[in-house]
């Protein structure tokens, strides 16, 4: 069973509970997607699948990545990705498609994308240091502060928080909770945010170490149910 598909962040919007509280919600273009390659344990090691993203624009792609693409049968794709695939499931072969339906509401998710870009920036905003005195003339405001001894080992050592390029980096969303899927559409929708800015293509899979967690919005809709039960 394939665990994870190809999306693109489509935006942010507001779901309503019975209450009338809103809560954020992430609306992501999932699939459709095609598996373009199948490894197996016997010919590479380890099992997982290449997936292709189906876009509206057809892809151009030079004669290596073509011969790929006709080789599994299928139309080349700009966006690839590789998941793995959960043991005991159905065979997988190149040309089965993947769905968003594969997921159902409920389902814990984890979201992996590319952050915003920000450039190079301090180190009050890149590690939120707290920076020095705003007054009293102390000339020390949003600089680091020592980065290490002068005697010994007189040099920075590796892994010293400073200023430099922010953002721009794969991360990884955990557990986030599916609340509504569109299969004819498309459309995932999760609650809370993914990495990103709008258009940017993600990667959704099963998560991997999925908690039950009870949000403020969930225990809300429990409670007006079984309000709903004890009147009947």
């Amino acid at each position: 069973m394939i665990t994870g598909i190809i999306g693109r962040k489509v935006g942010m919007t507001q779901l309503f509970d019975p209450d009338g509280r809103a809560w954020p919600a992430t609306v992501i273009k999932a699939g459709p997607c095609v598996v373009v390659q199948a490894k197996t344990k016997a010919t590479d090691g380890y099992e997982s699948v290449q997936l292709g993203l189906v876009e509206e624009k057809p892809a151009r792609v030079r004669k290596p990545i073509a011969g790929h693409f006709k080789k599994a049968g299928v139309p080349p794709t700009r966006v690839r990705r590789e998941v793995k695939v959960a043991e005991g499931g159905e065979p997988v072969k190149p040309g089965d498609q993947v769905l968003v339906s594969m997921f159902t509401q409920g389902d814990r998710v984890d979201v992996i994308g590319t952050s915003r870009g920000k450039g190079f920036q301090g180190v009050m905003k890149r590690h939120n240091f707290a920076g020095g005195a705003a007054t009293h003339g102390s000339m020390f405001h949003r600089a680091p502060g020592s980065i290490g001894a002068s005697s010994y080992p007189s040099r920075v050592v590796k892994g010293m928080r400073a200023a430099g390029h922010m953002g721009d980096a794969r991360v990884t969303t955990r557990n986030l909770r599916i609340v509504r899927i569109d299969p004819d559409n498309h459309l995932l929708v999760v609650h809370g945010a993914v990495p990103g800015a709008p258009n940017g293509y993600v990667v959704i899979r099963r998560a991997v170490a999925a908690k039950k967690v009870k949000t403020p919005m969930a225990e809300k809709v429990e409670k007006v149910q079984k309000a709903v039960k004890g009147k009947k």
